[in-house]
């Protein structure tokens, strides 16, 4: 394959590929402003589609680092094509779903778990197609952009289908959505032929999701029980100890671990998967939270919500469509840094403008910040951490950074949504500040993170083989 081969083809897969992110991240958001109907046709609460929410991202977080490590074994395209399968089936069931259990299983189990095998490819294959960092960081930089935008204008979309027809049509809008990806994606192919006789660590994979499903479970039962919510997150804190006790053990063996405990030992990584968690956590905790204020508390519709809406996801398109440019001009570290001081002061804008008005408006600078901010960093932190591993690392390192990202995702919704939820009958102007102060705190952590990335990447060196 000639070079001017190879780039046509990696333009050419760039579609799909993108709209895969979109529409998971879509997936994610656009419940949020269908809170007041789905909970009153579903015969359940704000707190059950939270929780049906947060179960959804949970799934993707935890199977996603499966999910990257059998792309080895069974191929990435192979992995992609399933993944979108299973996707579309759950949203088939979601939209005739006639409770919250029927709701959980389509919706939470099945699309999570397809988004699980499908994410991962997207970036292996992005990251094998596109080999220059200039072109990677344009290529990832149109994912993570439609990725950021199905974020941010889920709830616009989730608004307009639910005032218009019904919420259940925006299961029925995924799954058309799906249909177009596998037609687009007929023309991809593997860069890498798959590798049947890999090991796949199954006590690894039972370990690492049991352990993260403990954790978040934990804090959505804070607001019923103190002490359930220790002893889930305690038990989900042994159970990731006993997690990494057996990958190190698998590697002393000779044997491969789900994760190796290399993918730790690189700094720079490490700070870019902090800043991805972080970023994801501020983004849907702080939809979420102002999504449920907006209706819960101001009696704003679908539509209404959605349209406020609009000033996160036309700041995330404008510092997306940026972030090519803004790449060849600024260090990755630079616009990290810039994106979360953004983000923060958006999140504080929120809080000083909300409490003192009646208007829905009064989020929209908070949430046009946020979503500029969050644009802005989205792309260099994904570059980050994907370019800091050789080929050989690629399915590894795209499970884990997806799964940290999607982590980050379900922490946001489980702990701001939960401190919302507590006090938002009786206090809800309360519960709206310390959850906003939660999420800028986060905002802190993620800048601290930032400061500390090189401002040049250290070129990735290829591990010998075993």
């Amino acid at each position: 394959m000639t070079e001017q081969t190879a780039k046509t083809q990696a333009r050419g897969v760039l579609l799909p590929l993108a709209l895969a992110q979109f529409i998971c991240s879509f997936a994610g958001s656009n419940m949020n402003v269908m809170i007041n109907d789905m909970s009153e046709d579903l015969d359940t609460t704000v707190q059950g589609i939270q929780v049906a929410i947060t179960i959804f991202l949970l799934v993707m977080a935890a199977l996603m680092i499966p999910g990257g490590k059998l792309t080895d074994k069974y191929g990435r395209k192979r992995l992609f094509l399933l993944g979108l399968m299973i996707y579309g089936v759950g949203a088939l069931i979601s939209a005739v779903a006639p409770g919250l259990p029927i709701l959980i299983l389509g919706n939470s189990i099945l699309e999570g778990i397809g988004t699980a095998l499908l994410i991962p490819p997207v970036y292996i294959l992005t990251t094998m197609l596109f080999h220059d960092l200039g072109s990677r960081a344009k290529a990832f930089g149109a994912i993570s952009a439609a990725g950021g935008i199905g974020s941010a204008a889920g709830p616009l979309i989730g608004g307009l289908i639910t005032s218009a027809i019904s919420w259940r049509a925006a299961f029925v809008f995924q799954a058309l959505i799906i249909v177009a990806i596998v037609l687009l994606s007929r023309n991809i192919k593997d860069p890498l032929p798959p590798d049947p006789t890999r090991e796949f660590d199954v006590l690894g994979a039972v370990l690492s999701a049991g352990g993260l499903i403990l954790i978040v479970l934990g804090i959505l039962a804070t607001d019923n029980s103190l002490f359930l919510m220790l002893v889930l997150v305690g038990s989900g804190a042994l159970v990731l100890v006993g997690f990494f006790l057996s990958v190190r053990a698998k590697e002393r063996a000779g044997k491969e671990p789900l994760l190796s405990t290399s993918l730790f030992r690189n700094k720079t990584s490490n700070l870019g998967l902090i800043t991805q968690n972080a970023q994801w956590l501020m983004l849907l905790g702080f939809s979420f939270v102002a999504a449920s204020f907006l209706q819960v508390v101001r009696g704003y519709n679908a539509i209404e919500t959605g349209i406020i809406f609009t000033a996160a996801t036309i700041g995330l398109l404008a510092s997306s469509l940026a972030a090519g440019p803004l790449s060849k001009r600024f260090a990755q570290k630079t616009l990290i840094v810039a994106g979360f001081v953004m983000t923060t002061v958006g999140m504080l804008l929120g809080l000083w403008l909300v409490p003192g008005t009646e208007t829905g408006w009064a989020f929209a600078p908070g949430l046009l910040l946020t979503g500029l901010g969050v644009g802005l960093m989205l792309t260099p932190s994904v570059n980050v951490v994907q370019s800091s591993f050789s080929e050989s690392k690629q399915g590894e390192i795209s499970g884990l950074s997806r799964s940290v990202s999607n982590l980050g995702s379900s922490l946001g919704t489980a702990i701001a949504g939960t401190v919302l939820v507590a006090g938002i009958a009786s206090t809800p102007g309360r519960n709206y500040a310390l959850s906003v102060i939660v999420l800028a705190v986060v905002g802190l952590v993620g800048l601290a993170a930032a400061l500390f990335i090189p401002r040049k990447i250290p070129a990735p060196v290829e591990e010998p083989a075993a």
